[in-house]
């Protein structure tokens, strides 16, 4: 990756607290046009709050969350929905609207944030379910699918708008090994044909080290190292250290 390469998102001295409790504390992290960032810290750390606030469901009590040269903080409500249509986030849960079809769940932003007729959506939700892998599935409701078939119509709506940035929230989570090797290709997939940048946010150690092009760990509300997986690796801070080495006895344990 050059480091001349473009920065399409930052986060600037980002605070926020919810009531006493300290989520973020000072956050700075800069993503370069397609590369995957993998954001790794401990469960309750603020990893996905990271996310929640790129897409702008909550502010930041400080700081500036830059996306394409703009503040998303003091963007008017109009503008930050124009800004969120070149954004898409995949959910833990899939998130599907359990009443609709697979079609019309993928078809829902391109029926809210643009004005595309309805032959425009359908072709674009059986090229994006294509691209998953899923082409068959349209008619179907969520309840038809497995989770890991979810998981992945899920990524389909979240690219339905041709988003510059896709947000991964434990994408991987809950599914099999096979599932989850799905899903990381994917994300792969998109980067290398579609010039996508995605911001990961997992538990799974060895899909993080997989699909990631850098890393960052959240610690106490602080970014304590940023840097290509092989800085990870071989890192001697030891908060990092001890999170690697407990997935490493995981694995062990599971054999």
């Amino acid at each position: 990756m050059s480091t001349t390469s473009n920065i399409l998102v930052e986060m600037r001295g980002v605070k926020l607290k919810f009531s006493d409790k300290v989520i973020l504390d000072g956050v700075d992290i800069s993503v370069r046009e397609h590369e995957v960032l993998v954001i790794l810290g401990m469960s309750g750390g603020g990893k996905s709050t990271i996310l929640n606030l790129l897409m702008g469901l909550i502010k930041p009590d400080e700081g500036e969350l830059i996306f394409k040269d703009e503040d998303l903080v003091k963007l008017t409500r109009s503008k930050l929905n124009t800004a969120r249509s070149h954004m898409g986030m995949v959910y833990q849960t899939a998130a599907l609207i359990s009443s609709m079809t697979v079609r019309d769940n993928i078809g829902l932003p391109l029926q809210e944030l643009s004005e595309k007729h309805e032959e425009e959506i359908d072709s674009i939700v059986d090229a994006k379910l294509e691209l998953v892998g899923l082409k068959d599935v349209r008619e179907k409701l969520p309840s038809e699918l497995s989770g890991g078939m979810q998981k992945r119509v899920g990524l389909a709506r979240a690219l339905a708008l041709e988003p510059e940035l896709v947000l991964f929230d434990e994408p991987s989570a809950g599914l099999d090994p096979i599932n989850s090797r799905l899903i990381d290709d994917l994300i792969i997939g998109l980067r290398e044909t579609q010039k996508v940048t995605s911001i990961v946010v997992t538990h799974q150690m060895e899909s993080a080290f997989f699909v990631a092009t850098r890393m960052a760990f959240l610690h106490e509300g602080k970014i304590i190292l940023e840097g290509e997986p092989e800085a990870f690796r071989q890192s001697d801070n030891p908060i990092v250290g001890k999170f690697l080495a407990s997935y490493s006895e995981h694995k062990k344990d599971k054999k």
